[in-house]
Formats: C-alpha cells, structure tokens, sequence
C-alpha cells in the first residue's frame, strides 16, 4: 500500500475513451498516458487558493483517522479520466487521486450494475475538503484501459454526494489507511494499486509521474504503475528519504533548501511534494526575500509576483537542495506560461512568477510545497516500498516554453 503518512493529490485527464487511452506495458509496470487542460472552475486568485490548500492539508493531517479525507485538487489544471466499470463497462469521468482512497461513482452518472457487480451490504462515507458522498459499498471490475483491468476492486455507489458536478466520483489511488472508518464492519479496503500489485500487473509499489509543461500544444504526460519510465528521462532518478517531522511526514514529505542566485533563502526544513499544488509555496520570511531579490510586486487579481521585461532579463536561478543534489529552475521555469496569463485573470503581456507565499513562517513543519510548476520540469517517483522520493531531469528541465 501507499505509506500512512502519504498524501498526494493527483487528477489526470484522458483525453479519449478507456479503449483509446495509451497503455505502455513493460514487466512488473504499466504506464498511462494523460493530457491536461485549464481548470474552467479555477479561481482567477491561484496563489489563494493554493494557500488554502496547504491549509487544509495540514487540518487533514489530524483529521484523517476521523474519516474524513481530503481531497485537494490542482487549482489550475483539470485532470480526470475514463474508467470502466463492471463487465461489459459503463465508463465513467472519474478524478484520479493520490490524495485518497476510496475508489467511487454515481455522481453525475447513475451506477450500472452487471454480472460482475457485487453488493457487500456495506455502507460508504466520505467528506472531502470541497466535498462529500454517501452510499453502498461493491465488488466490481474496474478497467482503467485496454489491457489494465482490476477484478473484485471494492467501490463505491453513491446515493447522494455534494461537490462533483462534471465528473462521476473519484478514482482513489492513495494510501489505504485513508479508507479507515469510511466503509461499515470493515477496517480498510483494498484501494487500486493495492490490488494492481496483489493480482500481479505491478511488481512494485512505485508511482512514476511524468508532465509536460501546460504551455505546451501537446501537454501529454504520464503516470507509471510500478516502476520509472526511462524513454522519458534525460537522467538518472536520484532518492532521497521520506522527512520525519510532522506534518509534512503525513504527505510526501522531504527535506530540502532553497536558494536564489547564490543566496539562501530557505534553510533545510521540511515540506511536501505536490501535484494538487499549481504553485511553489514556500515560508513567508523566504518569499520575503524572494521578493526583495528578483523586485516583484503582487498583482491583487492573480494572487502572483509581476516582474518587468527587465527585471525577467535579470532573473537568478531558483535552486533547490534536497539530499545534497541540486535542482534548478531556470528564470524561464520560474515564470508563469505567458500564453495562460488571461485564464488567471491577468494580462496578456504581463510576466508573472510562480514562487507565492505558504502563509507561514518557516518552523511549521512544513515549510514549502513544491507544486506542478515544479514538477513539469522534473520526473518524479513515488517509492513506497522503500519510503523515498525521487527525481530526474527531462527533456524540459532547461527548456523554454513559458
């Protein structure tokens, strides 16, 4: 299972039917292709949004044992995909999600039972962040594409359910322990790469995640069951270990500084890795400096840094240490896709950046967030099996495309 400390919010698009959605099949590990869009029910604030975001994964941290599960999705890109459920499949919009466990439909699209269809007699319960459900719990068949299908996957039917409207319900993928009082006369239930691993498609318990940047015509990526996806990396994965100081160690948490030019302006302090983050978010006292150092000023519609044509032209490196390694962004990587700026609510020539303000000082326990602009330039694994964290560098780890 995901460890019981992770929690990762990834929602992933497809961009055709179950059928029609890429599937790379290698030994022990099976990769899907996504491709992602603007979020339409984005708010035009992102770095607000962002902010209570963190917060509420910090209150999730101590909630999570009371049943409730915190669903936080990426605040500027959508992310769902086609699921088939039953035999033969009803397919449904479901969002892909790290962040949770509990696998589910009925929320647009009424449940279609088959003979493959199973009521356990159980009751379901879930209240999200931004959300919630209620219903029965089954056994079913879940295809997640041609060739990738799980049998007997514990789901949920919801009869009723409040924050979902465009999609069916959630295709959990999180640590299982997040399925605790969520399900009656039952302690957990199996989440789907629980049972991936168990009924053999996957040799290990490894996430790989791959994104190309938003900016991009064709922004595919990928997500890898089960092991790393070479043929998309320019360089090794380097690990390093899961953080112990709480909260950040209830998420993927790690440890890592910050610095810009050749200033520290995050000593090494825990913090978390991200997809359901847009931003960088980092300790108020570092984006002080941050600000101070590359001369931005906020734009109140956007929530973000606006810097001039000159002050871009000056623009240091955003270096990033985590576990003695060295990660870079360049000024480019640094910035905000000029070609979405009017989608966030800003102007068409403006240049923004994508570092923003965590909302607290650092000492906290988790002091950054590396979000998705981080993670569009760099691979990344998600090793439960050995509590560790990894990255590698792409193709768009230097390049410019914002």
């Amino acid at each position: 299972m995901f460890p019981s400390k992770a929690l990762l919010s990834l929602l992933l698009v497809a961009i055709a039917s179950v059928d029609a959605t890429p599937l790379k099949r290698d030994t022990g590990k099976a990769t899907l292709s996504f491709a992602a869009k603007l979020n339409a029910r984005a708010s035009s604030n992102i770095a607000a949004s962002d902010r209570a975001r963190a917060q509420q994964m910090k209150q999730a941290s101590k909630s999570k044992r009371a049943g409730t599960s915190f669903t936080i999705t990426n605040g500027a890109m959508d992310y769902t995909a086609q699921v088939g459920v039953g035999s033969p499949a009803t397919e449904y919009t479901l969002l892909i999600d790290t962040g949770s466990s509990n696998t589910w439909v009925g929320a647009d699209q009424a449940y279609n039972p088959t003979s493959t269809s199973q009521d356990t007699g159980d009751t379901v319960s879930v209240s999200y962040g931004s959300g919630s459900f209620s219903g029965e719990e089954y056994l079913d068949t879940v295809t997640l594409t041609s060739g990738l299908t799980i049998t007997q996957q514990s789901i949920g039917v919801a009869d009723t359910s409040e924050g979902f409207e465009g999609v069916d319900g959630i295709l959990g993928v999180g640590p299982t322990d997040l399925t605790e009082g969520t399900v009656s006369n039952t302690d957990e239930v199996p989440t789907v790469t629980d049972n991936l691993y168990s009924q053999g498609t996957i040799g290990t318990e490894v996430l790989g995640i791959y994104f190309v940047p938003a900016s991009e015509s064709n922004s595919n990526g990928e997500l890898t069951f089960g092991g790393v996806d070479t043929s998309v990396t320019t360089g090794d994965v380097t690990y390093v270990p899961l953080t112990t100081t709480e909260p950040a160690s209830y998420y993927w948490g790690i440890n890592e500084s910050i610095a810009y030019g050749g200033t520290t302006i995050l000593d090494t302090t825990a913090g978390i890795v991200d997809t359901g983050t847009t931003l960088i978010l980092i300790a108020s006292n570092a984006f002080s400096q941050y600000e101070s150092l590359t001369g931005g000023t906020m734009d109140e519609t956007t929530g973000l840094l606006e810097i001039t044509a000159d002050q871009y032209a000056n623009l240091d490196t955003l270096t990033f240490d985590i576990g003695g390694t060295s990660y870079d962004l360049t000024p480019n990587a640094q910035i905000w896709p000029r070609s979405l700026n009017t989608a966030l609510g800003g102007n068409a020539d403006s240049i923004y950046l994508v570092v923003s303000d965590i909302g607290t000082e650092s000492g906290s326990g988790l002091d950054f967030i590396n979000g998705y602009t981080f993670l569009e330039r760099y691979y990344s694994v998600f090793d439960t099996t050995n509590a560790q964290v990894g990255f590698a560098t792409t193709s768009y780890t230097d390049a410019t495309t914002n």
